[in-house]
């Protein structure tokens, strides 16, 4: 994978990721903080255990120090996780920015940049399509998020 490849990855997830955010926001606190709907998580616990995936992948990458898990953490509004979760692409944004292609081969205990990062882009489409599937039984559906349909919204 080149650096290229990784920040065009990682653009599409914020761009599905905000819009499952969208369609979250609005939703009753009651059904925003139930749990138990998909793996012991709900609608807020699959959201913010992506985001903290995020934070702690990227510190990682940077060889700085990992945040504690948000999932530990009372469940917060979708505003906020919206906020959340900008803060953490303006941070990973940096990142990727400064990325090359020698870069993606770097090892890291193991396994090269590259694999962890699609692990992360993929880690957060199974998420996304956990909460979508929450979203769309509660009328909310935020409509395809297909790698294919962003890739084509960026060409026109």
């Amino acid at each position: 994978m080149r650096s290229d490849d990784a920040r065009f990855l990682f653009a599409y997830d914020r761009w599905a990721t905000r819009k499952v955010l969208a369609m979250a926001h609005g939703v009753p606190m009651e059904d925003w903080a139930e749990g138990n709907r998909i793996d012991r998580r709900g609608l807020a616990g699959i959201m913010v255990h992506q985001l903290g995936a995020h934070e702690r992948w990227r510190c990682g990458w940077q060889g700085a120090p990992r945040p504690p898990r948000r999932e530990d953490d009372e469940p917060i509004m979708p505003e906020e996780l919206a906020a959340a979760w900008e803060a953490e692409w303006a941070l990973l944004v940096g990142y990727l920015a400064g990325l090359t292609d020698d870069d993606m081969d770097r090892d890291l205990d193991g396994t090269p940049l590259w694999e962890t990062m699609a692990h992360l882009v993929n880690h957060g489409t199974q998420h996304r399509s956990e909460a979508a599937a929450i979203l769309t039984g509660f009328g909310r559906s935020p409509g395809d998020l297909d790698l294919i349909d962003f890739a084509e919204l960026r060409e026109g």
